[in-house]
């Protein structure tokens, strides 16, 4: 059986829930896949620490918060620092780079300035989205189609247009990394 346990963690106010609900969402709805969500706070709402814990399978989910993420995107260095120790060894790490120290991570990782891009976009807020086209983008985990309507039904009216070129950014600067990263291993193994 196909499952993925994946946590989205940042603090509050950069829409980690939303994040996560579209993430549940798109595999439901779009990918006709089982999905959960499980969300926390910290003690204060914006600015505390904040998570989302998606489980996503072919089969039935019986309990349904992530042990042992085979997925972590961490959006804030205190969410990185709660939850590095819980991941598998081979999960896929993805950080917003800006926001979470690279420095200290001794694993393969992939990375993205999902709240740079943001603010070039206008958007600060529009961080999640970006980091939500990424995410599907270099780990395959719901069907883009899926995770690019299930943006459009869950963003604020009027903020559609915009939300998909936050998606379609943070996708696309996934896909090339994805293929550079492809491209780079065929040069070692034709070495």
């Amino acid at each position: 059986m196909n499952r993925q346990e994946i946590i989205i963690t940042g603090f509050g106010g950069q829409g980690i829930v939303l994040a996560g609900r579209i993430l549940g969402r798109a595999a439901v709805l779009g990918d006709h896949r089982h999905g959960t969500l499980v969300q926390s706070y910290g003690p204060e709402a914006r600015g505390g620490a904040c998570s989302a814990q998606v489980i996503i399978s072919d089969g039935s989910i019986h309990y349904p918060h992530v042990r042992h993420p085979d997925i972590l995107v961490c959006m804030s260095q205190a969410g990185f620092d709660k939850f590095i120790g819980q991941i598998k060894d081979d999960a896929i790490l993805i950080i917003d780079q800006d926001l979470v120290d690279s420095g200290l991570i001794d694993r393969d990782f992939f990375f993205i300035p999902s709240t740079r891009m943001a603010e070039e976009l206008g958007r600060k807020m529009m961080a999640n989205i970006i980091m939500l086209g990424f995410l599907t983008a270099v780990t395959e985990v719901i069907s883009v189609q899926a995770a690019r309507d299930t943006v459009m039904d869950s963003v604020p009216k009027g903020t559609e247009e915009m939300n998909a070129a936050a998606f379609t950014k943070g996708c696309d600067y996934g896909l090339a990394m994805f293929k550079g990263r492809q491209k780079k291993a065929t040069g070692k193994a034709e070495a």
